[in-house]
């Protein structure tokens, strides 16, 4: 593992999800680096497919905007039937209301897109953390 690497006890899977085919090679290749088992979608429908197949993924960094089924929509629908998977929201448009929804709607985190590594390793750092607390108790 290389230095700096995100260091957990368990493999973790990550399911990205996000209609730009070279995002998804992007952060799969990255996060395969860091450790992570990585599933990909292309968007909100194809990820709750993934979700079946997989249901013990620990985190979805997803888009917001993407044509069928979008971020928010998906954002509702895990939080409906797979609420121990914690969501980061990425988004290339930063309005305040897109942040405000996605926070309400219980996203862990909203980052801009480009995704920087070190803020998306931070932020991974402490929903995967905030999990691991509360399967302890």
């Amino acid at each position: 593992m290389k230095a700096g690497a995100i260091v957990t006890n368990e493999r973790k899977t990550v399911l990205i999800v996000d209609d730009e085919e070279n995002a998804r090679i992007g952060l799969s290749y990255f996060l395969s680096q860091e450790g992570y088992d990585v599933e990909t979608a292309c968007d909100g429908a194809e990820a709750l497919e993934v979700l079946r197949e997989h249901p013990h993924t620990s985190l979805i960094i997803s888009d917001i905007n993407m044509p069928g089924m979008n971020g928010m929509s998906l954002l509702r629908e895990v939080n409906r039937h797979h609420p121990e998977t914690a969501i980061i929201m990425v988004t290339a448009y930063g309005e305040v209301e897109s942040y405000i929804d996605a926070m309400n709607l219980g996203a862990f985190e909203y980052l801009h897109k480009p995704v920087r590594t070190e803020e998306l390793k931070l932020a991974m750092r402490k929903v995967l953390a905030k999990n691991a607390s509360q399967k302890n108790h």
